[in-house]
């Protein structure tokens, strides 16, 4: 009974913690400091928990990655990061956010160690980082983790579902202003929306409705931008939902994208139960192409995950896999399931490199 009722404690702490930081904040926090606290508060956030929140229905996990649902994936996306790898004279790759753990895994396997002769993952959860070690202690020292990407690093860079976990800023459009959407403290201790007069505005025109609710997502963003000036020479790849900036910020998307995730269910309250559910925002591709190229990098090809994974040689895969691999594996690429919805995004420094997983259906043209 005690450890049942643990994420349930866990939770009544961090919301004592968030409600203390919203009243040192003068009584109103900003979405993007409740968001952080909530997913990454030490100990208590929902990434830095003990509970394992990745994998298949019905073994308690929240949601299923890419990873998780089929090793195919991490196969296909093996033969990109070679290419990556000989264009840039590259010999190590970097993970953030490597989760469970299970795509490392995969590259790992799928690429030998005389073409990846290191693996680095950065990592900011402990808990995770304890998984991970975990699951890859078979490899040796060929991974290590890091707290930052080091300066002058030669690598090909992944990131699979991290940038829609950084922490977004909030409009709200009253018909007349934008107001920024932040957290207080309600009358009986709950969380309450609460909007304030801001001068930031949403980086695309629309006209926009009363009522209108988006994101903004500058962490991110910035988190972009860092990496150009870190990385020496190599490509980086970030796999995510999301939209160009013209779906993105279209007027008939008037809720936004953020969503929460508990027990594979979704629910657009992030309000309640915090630190027991993900709390995400899709990406806006676009302003993660404008912030790379400010920042120096070449924005090398833009598509759709299953246009990606097909370059990348699946569907040959999944030819040669059983049916229920088959099974899996076609959700990374169905257009009502992953394929569609979930974005690729290139970006290199230093190298020539024609990507294989843009060859076909590239449209950088639409970011």
């Amino acid at each position: 009974m005690g450890v049942a009722a643990e994420p349930e404690s866990v939770s009544t702490r961090l919301h004592a913690a968030i409600a203390a930081a919203v009243g040192a904040a003068g009584g109103w926090l900003g979405f993007d400091c409740y968001m952080a606290l909530a997913l990454y508060a030490p100990g208590l956030g929902y990434y830095a928990r003990a509970e394992r929140p990745f994998g298949h229905w019905p073994d308690r996990s929240d949601f299923v990655t890419a990873p998780e649902l089929t090793p195919l994936f991490g196969h296909a996306l093996a033969r990109q990061l070679a290419q990556a790898l000989d264009a840039s004279d590259a010999e190590r790759v970097i993970e953030f956010g490597a989760g469970s753990g299970a795509l490392a895994e995969t590259l790992l396997d799928a690429l030998p160690p005389s073409r990846l002769r290191g693996y680095a993952i950065v990592e900011v959860s402990g808990a995770l980082r304890g998984r991970q070690r975990e699951r890859l202690a078979r490899f040796g020292d060929r991974v290590r983790w890091l707290d930052r990407l080091t300066d002058a690093a030669v690598a090909v860079v992944i990131g699979n579902e991290v940038l829609d976990a950084m922490p977004v800023q909030l409009l709200a459009f009253d018909g007349r202003d934008w107001l920024e959407r932040g957290v207080a403290v309600g009358p009986e201790g709950q969380f309450v929306w609460r909007d304030r007069p801001t001068m930031l505005r949403p980086p695309h025109d629309a006209a926009f409705v009363a009522g209108s609710v988006t994101e903004l997502h500058l962490q991110a963003q910035a988190f972009v931008a860092t990496l150009a000036p870190a990385l020496q020479r190599g490509a980086v790849f970030f796999i995510d939902y999301g939209f160009p900036a013209a779906e993105y910020y279209h007027p008939q998307r008037v809720g936004g994208t953020l969503m929460c995730h508990r027990a594979h269910r979704a629910d657009s309250d992030p309000l309640v139960d915090v630190g027991l559910k993900d709390i995400t925002a899709h990406v806006d591709f676009t302003g993660i192409a404008l912030a790379a190229q400010d920042a120096g990098f070449d924005v090398i090809g833009y598509t759709s995950q299953a246009r990606f994974l097909i370059n990348c040689g699946l569907l040959d895969a999944m030819q040669r896999a059983s049916p229920d691999v088959r099974a899996a594996a076609h959700k990374l690429v169905a257009e009502h399931e992953m394929g569609e919805l979930f974005k690729v995004i290139g970006l290199a420094k230093g190298c020539r490199l024609e990507p294989l997983g843009f060859a076909e259906g590239d449209r950088t043209h639409r970011l």
